[in-house]
């Protein structure tokens, strides 16, 4: 999801790092251009995301239903690692009603994924989605794309996946890595905190090693983050994680012997 005004400043940047790694991206935005970005005839405007949100996945189920098995919603100023995104997703199971993210707690029963995550809907949950709209089951009824959304999951009978690791640790993260690496001491925890489904983490705990998305991601940070994921390494470091074990990791930080 994207607009004119952040074409230069935010979606160039995703272009140029995680989007090279997705099976197919579109750049949804309010109108068409040559960046390229997909128009949806939709105001601009925050109060407005959940419009765009109804009519990009409109978009994609008239034109691209047959090209996919999960289709994620992403914002312009999110990275995702898709290699990790593909490992949550290998068990699942795409012709089932189901869908992955953050989950939030409060204002929906079964509670909701956060937009700013992103969140991945399987291709039965896509097609309920627009089902919901045609049936008018589903409607506009609030500018909180993410908590609305959710609302129709539930009327859609589309399930909230788990998308923790084996650990219990968090993979879709709506606030960059410093907001949950550095355990605060004792005080009124944020709201993202008090809004976990599940019991928050704060610290190294709070995050997978298989994480699959940061929020609030901007320019040049992307290009860190890349640099960070894909390319450094510390010499020596063998790495041996088994992401289907709950047990301690087999891996070793010892240096491995140079000669002179």
């Amino acid at each position: 999801m994207t607009g004119p005004k952040n074409l230069e400043s935010r979606t160039k940047h995703i272009r140029a790092t995680w989007a090279n790694r997705c099976n197919k991206i579109l750049y949804m935005s309010s109108v068409e251009t040559e960046f390229p970005t997909v128009g949806l005839n939709v105001t601009e405007g925050r109060d407005q995301l959940y419009w765009k949100t109804i009519r990009a996945f409109q978009y994609i189920y008239q034109h691209h239903r047959n090209d996919y098995d999960w289709v994620l919603k992403a914002d312009d100023d999110t990275f995702v690692v898709i290699e990790n995104l593909r490992y949550t997703l290998s068990k699942q199971d795409p012709e089932k009603p189901v869908y992955f993210g953050r989950r939030f707690r409060p204002f929906v029963h079964q509670g909701y994924m956060s937009g700013g995550a992103g969140y991945v809907l399987s291709k039965e949950a896509v097609r309920r989605f627009i089902e919901g709209f045609d049936m008018a089951k589903c409607t506009h009824f609030s500018i909180i794309e993410d908590m609305a959304l959710g609302k129709c999951m539930e009327t859609m009978g589309v399930e909230p996946g788990d998308s923790r690791d084996v650990k219990g640790r968090q993979t879709f993260h709506p606030y960059p890595p410093d907001k949950y690496l550095i355990k605060k001491p004792p005080r009124k925890r944020p709201w993202f905190l008090l809004y976990d489904y599940y019991k928050p983490r704060e610290g190294p705990e709070c995050c997978s090693d298989h994480t699959v998305s940061f929020h609030y991601i901007y320019n040049v940070q992307m290009y860190m983050l890349e640099y960070l994921t894909y390319n450094l390494r510390p010499y020596g470091y063998q790495y041996r994680y088994n992401p289907d074990s709950a047990g301690t990791e087999s891996e070793s930080n010892t240096p491995t012997p140079v000669s002179a």
